[in-house]
C-alpha cells in the first residue's frame, strides 16, 4: 500500500511537474501568439497609403540639408564661399557695365561670439533694380547668367542667395542689401530670408535709405564661421583674385582689423565676350527634340541656321539630306526617330568651331603683371588657341613664376582658375592637378618624384576660361577631367616649362662662369708675382701684370 501511495505521490508529482510545464508552456506559447498577433497587426503599406507621404521637394529645401555640395561644409570654408559668391556677381556686373571695379570687403566677428561673423561686401557696379532684389538674394537658381553661352564667373544663380540660406540657417539673421541705380535714384533697403519649402524670397523690410554711393551693391551676411590664415583662407583668395584680376581694386578689412589694399595695376577693362548659340556638336537628343519644338522657325532649315551657330544654308541642307529629312518640314512635326537621324547626321557633316569671341582670356602681358606680385626673378606667360569640348569653346592659359624670394624646399605653389575665379579646394579632384603633375618637369629644370607635382621655387597659374566650365560639382572648386581640356593644359604647360628651362640654363651657365672667374682671379697674383721674377721686372710692374691679366680674364668671360 505504502508502495502504491508513494507511486501515487510520485505521480502527482511527476504529473504537477508535467502538468506545471504545460502551463509555464502554456503561457511563452501564449506571449509568443500575442507578440505574433502585435507583429502581424502593424497596418501594411500600400501604394495609396505610401503615396500620401510623397511631396515635391523645392531646391531650397535640398540644399538646406545638403548644403556640402555649395561648399559650406565647415565654417572656414563657409566664410570664404560667401565673400567668393559676392565679389564674383560684383565682378561680373561691374565688367557687364564696363565700370572697373572697385570692391569693398569687411569681415567683423560679432560681439561676444567667437564662432559668428559678420561679411559685408560692397560694389560700385551698376546696381540692382528694386524688384530683382528678393529673388537675387531670397531664391535658388535665380538668375541671368545660366540660358548663355558667354563666359562669366556665375554660373548657376545658386551662390549669393546659398550663402544668405546658410547665414539665415546658423544664425537666423536676414541678408541685408542696399542698392542704387543711378545718383539721382533713390538707394533701397532690403532685409530678404527663404522660404526653404517653397523656395521664395520673404521679405522683412524694404525701405528708401540714403547712402553715399552714387550706383553700386551691398549686401551684408551675418554667418557661423571661422577665420584663418594660410593657403585655403580668404586672405589668400583676395591675392589671388587681384593676381587674375588686375583691372580690379580690392580693399579688404580682416576680422583681426587689418587693412589690405590690391589697387589695380590696369585701367583697361577685359574685352566684353558675346553671347553665342549652342552649336551642334555640343547638342544632345533630349535638347534637339526640345529646340525642335520650341523654335520660332517654320521650317527645319531655318531651325538649323537661327538656333544654332556656324550653321549656314549649305551644312543645313547637307545636314537635311543625310537625316532623309525635307528642308520646309515643320520642326514641330518631327518625330524622335526623325530627330535622332537629324542628330546623327550633325555628328557626321563637318561643321566650323564656334566663334571665341565669347571668352575673354586675361592676356600674356596682364598675367605677367599679376604674377610679378609673387616677387620673383622670372616671368613669362602663354594664352592658346581656342579650342573645343562638346561644342562649348574654351581657351587655356598658363604663367609660370620662377626664382627670386619664391620657396625652394618644397612643392611648387599651383594656382587654379576658372573664368578669373581662384579654385582653392578640391585640387587632388582637378584636371588641372593632373596636367601639372603629369607633365614630365624634369626636363625643364625642376625635380619631381613620380606623378607628383614639381619641386623648386616657381608658382604655376593655369586659367581655364569657356562659356560653360564643367565643374565636377555646385560648390566650383574643381572642374572635370575632359580630355580635350587635358590635352590643352599640358601643351600650355610644356610651352612654358621650356621657357623656363632656357632661363634656368642660362642662370646655370653665369653661375658656373662666375665660380670660373673666381677661381682663376685667385691666382693672378701669384702668375703676376712669377712673370715679375721671370722677366726680371721692377716691384712696380706687378700690379700692372695683375691688371691686363684681369682684363683679359674679363673679356674672355664676356663680363
Amino acid at each position: 500500500m505504502a508502495k502504491k501511495k508513494t507511486t501515487k505521490k510520485t505521480a502527482k508529482k511527476r504529473s504537477g511537474k508535467t502538468t506545471g510545464g504545460k502551463k509555464g508552456g502554456g503561457k511563452k506559447g501564449r506571449s509568443r501568439s500575442r507578440a505574433s498577433k502585435k507583429k502581424t497587426s502593424r497596418k501594411r503599406e500600400t501604394a495609396q497609403s505610401m503615396s500620401k507621404r510623397q511631396r515635391d521637394i523645392s531646391i531650397s529645401e535640398f540644399f538646406t540639408k545638403n548644403r556640402h555640395l555649395l561648399g559650406f561644409d565647415n565654417p572656414s570654408r563657409a566664410l570664404l564661399t560667401t565673400i567668393k559668391e559676392a565679389v564674383d556677381n560684383s565682378l561680373d556686373a561691374c565688367e557687364e557695365a564696363e565700370i572697373l571695379p572697385d570692391i569693398r570687403i569687411v569681415v567683423t566677428q560679432m560681439e561676444g561670439q567667437e564662432d559668428r561673423f559678420t561679411v559685408r561686401v560692397r560694389d560700385n557696379g551698376p546696381g540692382i533694380v528694386r524688384k530683382q532684389i528678393p529673388n537675387i538674394f531670397g531664391k535658388l537658381l535665380y538668375g541671368s547668367k545660366f540660358h548663355r553661352l558667354k563666359m562669366a564667373r556665375g554660373q548657376q544663380g545658386i551662390g549669393i542667395s546659398a550663402a544668405g540660406m546658410y547665414g539665415q540657417l546658423t544664425t537666423g539673421s536676414p541678408v541685408r542689401i542696399i542698392s542704387r541705380t543711378a545718383k539721382h535714384r533713390p538707394a533701397h533697403r532690403f532685409e530678404v530670408t527663404i522660404d526653404t519649402q517653397k523656395n521664395v524670397p520673404r521679405i522683412q523690410t524694404d525701405e528708401k535709405v540714403e547712402w553715399d554711393c552714387e550706383h553700386g551693391t551691398q549686401v551684408e551676411i551675418d554667418l557661423e564661421a571661422k577665420y584663418q590664415k594660410g593657403r585655403w583662407s580668404i586672405d589668400e583668395y583676395i591675392r589671388q583674385t587681384a593676381i587674375a584680376n588686375p583691372h580690379v581694386s580690392i580693399t579688404y578689412t580682416t576680422a583681426d582689423g587689418k587693412t589690405h589694399e590690391y589697387p589695380r595695376s590696369t585701367d583697361e577693362l577685359p574685352a566684353e565676350p558675346r553671347e553665342i548659340k549652342p552649336h551642334p556638336y555640343g547638342v544632345e537628343l533630349g535638347v534637339l527634340i526640345k529646340m525642335l519644338h520650341s523654335t520660332k522657325s517654320r521650317t527645319v532649315k531655318g531651325c538649323l541656321k537661327s538656333d544654332f551657330c556656324r550653321v549656314s544654308d549649305r551644312v543645313a541642307e547637307e545636314v537635311l539630306d543625310r537625316a532623309g529629312i525635307y528642308v520646309n518640314a515643320r520642326p514641330s512635326r518631327i518625330a524622335r526617330q526623325e530627330a535622332d537621324n537629324l542628330l546623327a547626321s550633325l555628328k557626321q557633316t563637318k561643321i566650323m568651331n564656334p566663334p571665341t569671341n565669347c571668352i575673354s582670356p586675361i592676356g600674356e602681358e596682364l598675367i605677367i603683371q599679376g604674377l610679378q606680385l609673387l616677387d620673383a626673378d622670372f616671368y613669362t606667360a602663354v594664352t592658346r588657341s581656342p579650342a573645343v569640348y562638346r561644342g562649348n569653346p574654351f581657351l587655356i592659359e598658363i604663367g609660370i613664376a620662377y626664382g627670386g624670394k619664391l620657396r625652394d624646399d618644397s612643392a611648387v605653389r599651383l594656382l587654379r582658375y576658372a573664368n578669373r575665379v581662384p579654385l582653392l579646394y578640391q585640387q587632388g579632384a582637378c584636371v588641372i592637378s593632373e596636367a601639372a603633375s603629369d607633365t614630365s618637369w624634369r626636363n625643364y629644370g625642376l625635380s619631381q618624384s613620380g606623378k607628383n607635382l614639381p619641386q623648386g621655387p616657381a608658382v604655376i597659374l593655369v586659367h581655364v576660361a569657356s562659356v560653360w566650365v564643367p565643374f565636377t560639382s555646385e560648390s566650383k572648386e574643381a572642374i572635370a577631367h575632359y580630355p580635350e581640356i587635358l590635352k590643352e593644359i599640358k601643351l600650355g604647360l610644356q610651352e612654358c616649362g621650356r621657357r623656363m628651362s632656357i632661363h634656368i640654363n642660362r642662370r646655370r651657365r653665369q653661375r658656373e662662369a662666375e665660380k670660373k672667374k673666381q677661381y682663376i682671379s685667385s691666382y693672378i697674383p701669384h702668375i703676376s708675382n712669377a712673370l715679375r721674377n721671370i722677366l726680371e721686372l721692377n716691384e712696380g710692374s706687378e700690379e700692372e701684370i695683375t691688371e691686363v691679366l684681369t682684363g683679359v680674364l674679363e673679356r674672355s668671360r664676356g663680363a
